[in-house]
């Protein structure tokens, strides 16, 4: 058991957080390069800053976006917090990206960790109740999307039992593989699903407002396609 522990949290580790950055940065890549390719091609090749900076607080914070799903918007808020900043600032976790990578910053204190992740927790099964709870949903969902709530799930919940050995019923050695395992999978996992917007909101923004600057022929084009040359649509 000893050696899939160091297996996991070694060349696995390192293996799952590469493939993940390298897929991050190749979707931030693509993005960019489709805003330049835009932009080259519009009329109006100016950016409203504000407006996209608006936008991305917006959906980091969406309650006035979601209306009355507020219960909702607050799990969704509460899940993304806990999902992002308790893995990167606990304790446990920097040690083990400072052996890999060299880079270190400072950790939570472990009650703010737990918090977190009790958070994350939380908001996690929220979102996963409504899904199934909500027909508007479930139209929108699909069997992939609950394979990744649940992924998400499992490293959260045996990361609280391994760090609180009092509260966890199972051998403490088979939590600790299952969490390094459930981890490197969702970091390897991460470029390859939905799970990408968690940090790629900003970038969709810019290209959500880039994709509105059409080329200054846009309207005619869209006109002979459709057969309706000059008539208004």
């Amino acid at each position: 058991m000893d050696a899939w522990l160091d297996f996991a949290r070694g060349p696995a580790f390192r293996f799952a957080l590469a493939v993940m950055v390298l897929g991050l940065l190749r979707h931030f890549a693509l993005a960019l390069l489709s805003v330049r390719a835009i932009l080259r091609r519009a009329g109006d090749k100016t950016l409203p800053v504000t407006q996209i900076r608006k936008a991305t607080l917006s959906w980091l914070f969406p309650v006035k976006k979601l209306g009355h799903h507020t219960l909702f918007a607050a799990a969704s808020v509460l899940f993304h917090l806990g999902a992002i900043v308790a893995p990167l600032l606990l304790a446990a976790h920097v040690t083990l990206i400072e052996a890999s990578t060299g880079l270190a910053w400072p950790a939570l204190n472990p009650l703010a960790a737990d918090i977190l992740t009790l958070l994350a927790i939380g908001g996690l099964l929220v979102l996963f109740v409504v899904r199934i709870a909500k027909r508007a949903a479930r139209d929108l969902s699909q069997r992939s999307d609950y394979g990744v709530l649940l992924l998400v799930l499992v490293p959260f919940v045996t990361g609280f039992l391994a760090a609180h050995p009092g509260l966890n019923p199972f051998p403490f050695t088979a939590v600790l593989l299952l969490h390094f395992l459930s981890a490197d999978l969702l970091l390897f996992m991460f470029p390859f699903t939905k799970l990408v917007h968690v940090v790629l909101l900003p970038a969709t923004q810019l290209v959500s407002e880039a994709a509105w600057r059409f080329d200054p022929d846009a309207g005619e084009k869209v006109a002979k396609a459709l057969g309706k040359e000059n008539q208004r649509i």
